[in-house]
Formats: C-alpha cells, sequence, structure tokens
C-alpha cells in the first residue's frame, strides 16, 4: 500500500504506523511555528477571565448601571448612598431590619433586586442583618483591604450597590455569614 491511499480506501488492518513516513512533511512547512501557537495560547488564557466576567454578567447592561453619582445622591436617602454608593457602614444595632423576623424578601434599596429570603436571616449579635445564604446571581464579591486585611466584600449584582462583607462564621448548611447593612436593604413582606 502507498501512501497516496484515500483513508476511505484503507483500513487499520492493512497498515500500521511503521508503514507510514511522516517525514514527508516537516513542521517547517506548516502554516504557524510553535512560537506563534505558544503566543496564541498565551493570549487565549489572558483574554480568558475577562470574557468569562463579561460573560457571567447577567446584569452588564442593566439601566441601573448608567446612573451617574448625581443621580443616585437625587434617589438615595443620605445614610443609603453613603452606603450604597460609597461603602460605608452604618452603626451597629440601628436597623430596624435588624429585628425584621416575617416572611418575605429583603432587597437592595438602590435597585429592587431582590437578595435575601427572610427564612436565610438569623440573629448573628453583631448588629447587622445577617443572612446565610443569599438568591442565586444576586450578589457579586471582590476583595476588600479598606482595614488592613483582606475580606470579601459583596454588592448588588445589578447596581454594584454597596451590601456588606461576607464572614466564614455563620450557621449550617453554608457556613458563612452575609452581614449586610440594613439601611442598604427594604424588606417586601410575602
Amino acid at each position: 500500500m502507498t501512501p497516496q491511499t484515500s483513508f476511505s480506501q484503507t483500513s487499520f488492518s492493512q497498515t500500521s504506523f511503521s508503514q507510514t513516513s511522516f517525514s514527508q512533511t516537516s513542521f517547517s512547512q506548516t502554516s504557524f511555528s510553535r512560537r506563534s501557537l505558544l503566543g496564541a495560547a498565551v493570549a487565549v488564557a489572558a483574554l480568558a477571565p475577562a470574557a468569562a466576567v463579561l460573560a457571567a454578567d447577567a446584569f452588564a447592561a442593566s439601566p441601573w448601571r448608567k446612573l451617574t453619582d448625581a443621580d443616585w445622591k437625587k434617589r438615595l436617602p443620605p445614610q443609603a448612598y453613603a452606603i450604597l454608593r460609597r461603602e460605608g457602614t452604618e452603626s451597629p444595632f440601628t436597623s430596624p431590619l435588624l429585628k425584621e423576623h416575617r416572611a418575605g424578601t429583603f432587597a437592595c434599596l438602590g435597585c429592587g433586586l431582590p437578595l435575601f429570603k427572610s427564612q436565610w436571616k438569623f440573629e448573628s449579635g453583631t448588629g447587622w442583618p445577617s443572612f446565610y445564604t443569599a438568591i442565586a446571581g444576586s450578589v457579586a464579591k471582590k476583595a476588600d483591604f479598606s482595614i488592613g486585611v483582606e475580606r470579601t466584600e459583596y454588592h448588588c449584582a445589578q447596581c454594584l450597590g454597596h451590601q456588606g462583607h461576607i464572614f466564614n462564621d455563620g450557621p449550617r448548611p453554608t457556613g458563612l455569614r452575609y452581614c449586610d447593612n440594613g439601611a442598604a436593604l427594604k424588606f417586601m413582606p410575602a
């Protein structure tokens, strides 16, 4: 059998790899080099995280993201503005939502996106409303070094308004504590 035989005419029982000569085609004759292939692989790897973030951001085109700082200042009470737009923190034990125990949903005060179900709320003793999980896709997270140590900050996924921080001292089943600023939330009874 000669190397010109097409694959459809060749069965594996008739041809062995020892009969095929790879020396007829060298890698230098191909249209790409190892260097260009490596460069393309590095470029794809570098762009993959950015593409994943854009693909995962369901609210990227949200009109809430187009509001100016002046718009937010007009729309929000002063304390809510300081928290949601400036990443402030309310004083502990001051939020009326701390003692809210009715069935319902806690939503972002900035845009109304539901963030937490009332059955996920628990008394943490910290002075801020606390939840052990969030509604899937409702919050985004980032590293926060503002007090000199790393913490995980979370914010509303739709309007990017700061909500609070996540700690690893919550109850089961997650072991997490979403420590929220009550002034950044509104309660919607069931």
